[in-house]
């Protein structure tokens, strides 16, 4: 098959397409012809060697979608034909993955395969990070800052959903005016405005974060009484001094989350929910993909070269003709 290969730790040129024997998957896997791959962040960060390992000889890719052609010992849901996207581990910027057949879902039958690759990996973190462990609800304030990016713009449109009122920040006045077009009550332009000030009557009790540094004093000023502020990433700093007694005195939760470790067990139980909870809203449109831009496998190194530019509102995708 052919698959992008990170060839040693770098920038985009160490990303070439080669050749690499197709998985045969294992008892509980399924093989899946890919059909669209997304591009996520994380991506970039195993190129560069981020998580502590020489990622020379790695396939980038955390989420898919595309066809059943054979399914290991002991599968017994899907069917060789089947239409499923599916969260991975890595390995998704090639034309065949293994994955664990607990961790796929259907392709919904309104959406392309585009559109199907671009939810697992944004659609479970925000769930996992938001509704599970944030315990966000209906009737309460939720912040998302980068509201224009994958996790942002999924986390908009589930806040809506479920009846909370969603806010973001983003970097420009189209990004703002996008986010707000998905749901949001008010998006803030952050290089022309303070968020907290603007913020500052709301009463936020959830806060989904990707920035940190400087972002997390004004967070926690921001969240009500029982606030949650919730990390999934630190991309301004990773070390953010904060006042305790502003802890105490709300009585906030801080936390944080990184889904791409977390075991097998834990990523099938998260996906069954997911298939329970979300899957309808995907079915009335409740929740519905944001594609920037597709390009074809070949053109990996491109897509995130435009990843690490931060222009786009939505996902980055990789087609697999």
């Amino acid at each position: 098959m052919k698959a992008i290969i990170i060839t040693r730790p770098g920038d985009e040129s160490v990303l070439e397409l080669q050749d690499r024997p197709t998985p045969t998957p294992l008892t509980g896997q399924v093989l899946i012809q890919v059909r669209a791959a997304g591009v996520n962040r994380s991506d970039i960060h195993q190129r560069q060697g981020g998580y502590g390992t020489d990622p020379a000889g790695q396939i980038p890719g955390l989420e898919v979608a595309g066809t059943v052609v054979e399914c290991g010992a002991d599968v017994s849901r899907w069917q060789i034909g089947d239409a499923v996207c599916a969260l991975i581990n890595g390995g998704g910027y090639a034309e065949y993955v293994a994955v664990d057949a607990r961790h796929c879902l259907p392709v919904p039958a309104s959406l392309s395969f585009v559109e199907a690759a671009s939810l697992p990996e944004t659609v479970l973190t925000v769930w996992s990070t938001v509704f599970q462990w944030g315990q966000l609800s209906a009737g309460q304030n939720f912040l998302v800052h980068g509201g224009s990016s994958g996790i942002g713009v999924t986390a908009i449109q589930l806040a809506k959903a479920l009846g909370a009122r969603a806010y973001a920040t983003a970097g420009s006045d189209e990004k703002c005016a996008a986010c707000e077009q998905l749901g949001a009550v008010q998006c803030i332009n952050y290089k022309t405005e303070d968020f907290e000030k603007v913020l500052a009557d709301v009463g936020i009790h959830v806060i989904l974060d990707m920035v940190g540094g400087d972002y997390t004093n004004k967070n926690l000023r921001l969240l009500a009484t029982d606030g949650r502020l919730m990390f999934i990433n630190a991309m301004q700093g990773a070390d953010s001094p904060f006042h305790i007694p502003t802890l105490m005195q709300k009585r906030i939760t801080v936390s944080g989350s990184m889904l791409k470790p977390r075991d097998a067990d834990f990523k099938a139980a998260l996906t069954a929910e997911v298939e329970e909870q979300v899957w309808p809203l995907v079915a009335t449109g409740q929740l519905k993909p944001v594609v920037y831009q597709t390009l074809p496998l070949v053109e990996a190194a491109q897509a995130q070269t435009l990843m690490a530019a931060g222009n786009h509102i939505g996902k980055l995708m990789l087609r697999l003709d």
